[in-house]
């Protein structure tokens, strides 16, 4: 009897203490009419953020969590409030350091941002629509990375780091659409940068939602609409401010907490806008720092991939794990720097800082110039020379034309038949509603440019030449170490002169919307952008968590 009786309560004690699970029905997303929600946005003071459609018709957002049923059922929402504060809103360092102390292993820390993914995304009134898929197998990945014993070196490392990257990135056991129905199965291998992430023992989460074909596709749509992944919305206001674009679903993701850090890429703008816009810090490097081979282009004379990160010293760690030098990238270099090096010591006493005279009519904008001053630079106010970009839409239309097709051949997987922008434009025109609803006007204007060879050659560097001298010669006459900007608003400047920008939060509209301090310099000098960046931000702390989404 008592032999029962021990057995009973052991029995009873299992079940009590057995965690609680939600029932299926409340973690399943449910399709629902979005025509009422649409009809608001219809009103929208701005023609871009007046919606066709919020979820995408051709993809079902359950397939993103179904590979962890077990694991997502096994973990409650307990456990996900122990954790937050050791994983949300920290550093690397910090998210390391717990992980040394055994507060935290790394399949918790993928856990983590699984069942918050989930947790958001199934709930139509809070999701963003910021991830495309998710890496079915990376939790068994975090388990074998934990079984190593803990090196001191990992502290300043992407080691068990869950990074996603925007869905132009190829990446072996995940597809690679850029956004379009018509890469919906598309294979490809790894990117050469993800293989230096591999190589450096980060853990890919999985892939960012984007403005499709990274917004060179549709005339005036929707920033951070794709075919694949819906309508990604800003979490500073949903349904109130664009996302920036083309990486909105990365800039989006990294500001929601969805994973440690993500993977944008630019051609002008495309890193720096939605960084700015979602508030978060977005590095974009001199073209060449970083291997193109493995993402579906734009422009291989301007595009880069570059890191987005919550803070300027995950940047600087994130760059470092993605350099390297890339045999079948021609403009692809190995500098063989540390970029976290010195980098704690940043300061910004004595540093030529070039603000843009007619910016300064912007208050959170004067104000921070003024605050730099009394961090010890010097401000040297300028008019910046007038010079024009004409020709800009040919180079990226001839540059697509090209390098769409060579990427198709090359580097798409082989169930992608297709191989040109002709022919892309023609698939789409079969069902216009659910492959291209806003248009697809850009890529028929690819396909109607007639530019000769030598005009091509002929605009690519004029436009090159222009862009330098917008730069160059402030810098020179004034010695500057780096030119102020706001978000993106220079980047077409910066993009054709192959001038490295990294843009940090700089405050929050009196709307709540965030605004970013962009500091442009000379190429191969993200060292010294970091650095000031790094100063910039320890002084002033601004970045905040958007509330809904803490």
């Amino acid at each position: 009897m008592k032999k029962i009786v021990v057995l009973l309560t052991a029995f009873i004690c299992f079940i009590s203490c057995k965690k609680e699970t939600k029932p299926i029905e409340e973690i399943i997303w449910q399709p629902y009419d979005e025509t009422s929600e649409l009809a608001a946005q219809a009103n929208h003071e701005n023609a871009r953020m007046r919606f066709k459609l919020l979820n995408s018709k051709l993809t079902d957002k359950n397939t993103l969590w179904q590979p962890f049923e077990i694991a997502l059922a096994n973990f409650s929402q307990d456990d996900y409030e122990k954790l937050k504060p050791l994983i949300l809103e920290q550093n690397i360092p910090s998210i390391q350091k717990s992980v040394q102390e055994k507060k935290l292993t790394y399949e918790e820390l993928t856990l983590f941002f699984i069942y918050r993914i989930r947790n958001y995304e199934h709930n139509n009134a809070v999701s963003l629509n910021a991830v495309i898929t998710l890496n079915p197998n990376i939790l068994k990945e975090a388990r074998e990375l934990d079984k190593k014993p803990f090196d001191e070196k990992r502290i300043y490392s992407l080691y068990g780091m869950p990074i996603l990257l925007k869905d132009n990135v190829g990446a072996s056991g995940m597809y690679t659409t850029a956004g379009a129905a018509v890469l919906a199965e598309n294979n490809p291998n790894d990117a050469f940068i993800v293989d230096r992430l591999k190589a450096n023992n980060a853990l890919i989460l999985g892939k960012t939602n984007l403005s499709e074909w990274a917004y060179y596709f549709c005339d005036g749509c929707p920033l951070g609409y794709s075919a694949i992944g819906g309508q990604t919305l800003n979490p500073y206001g949903r349904k109130l401010f664009e996302t920036g674009g083309s990486s909105s679903g990365s800039g989006v993701a990294v500001a929601a907490n969805y994973a440690v850090a993500a993977v944008g890429t630019e051609t002008s703008g495309s890193i720096l806008s939605p960084s700015s816009q979602n508030s978060v810090v977005g590095l974009k490097p001199t073209v060449g720092l970083l291997s193109r081979t493995g993402i579906v282009p734009i422009s291989s004379t301007l595009d880069t991939p570059g890191p987005m990160t919550k803070n300027v010293m995950d940047n600087a760690i994130f760059l470092n794990a993605m350099t390297g030098k890339d045999s079948l990238d021609t403009a692809s270099m190995d500098l063989n720097k540390d970029y976290l090096k010195n980098l704690k010591n940043a300061n910004l006493k004595g540093k030529r800082l070039g603000v843009i005279r007619e910016l300064l009519t912007d208050s959170i904008y004067a104000t921070t110039v003024k605050k730099l001053g009394e961090f010890g630079a010097e401000i040297i106010e300028y008019d910046p020379p007038s010079i024009t970009l004409n020709g800009f839409l040919t180079l990226l239309n001839i540059d697509m034309k090209n390098d769409l097709s060579k990427y198709l051949e090359n580097y798409a997987s082989d169930n992608i038949t297709l191989r040109s922008i002709e022919d892309v434009v023609a698939y789409n025109q079969s069902n216009m509603d659910i492959r291209a609803p806003y248009g697809q006007q850009l890529f028929e204007g690819i396909v109607s440019d007639a530019t000769t060879p030598e005009d091509f050659e002929r605009i690519k560097n004029d436009l090159h030449d222009n862009g330098k001298k917008y730069f160059a010669t402030p810098m020179e006459q004034y010695q500057l170490d780096a030119v102020l900007s706001i978000n993106n608003y220079h980047a077409g400047y910066a993009a054709v002169a192959k001038y490295p920008c990294l843009t940090v939060p700089m405050g929050y509209k009196s709307t709540g919307e965030p605004i970013s301090l962009t500091f442009i310099g000379k190429p191969f000098t993200e060292d010294d952008l970091l650095k000031l960046g790094y100063a910039f931000e320890k002084q002033t702390k601004v970045r905040k968590a958007p509330k809904n989404y803490q």
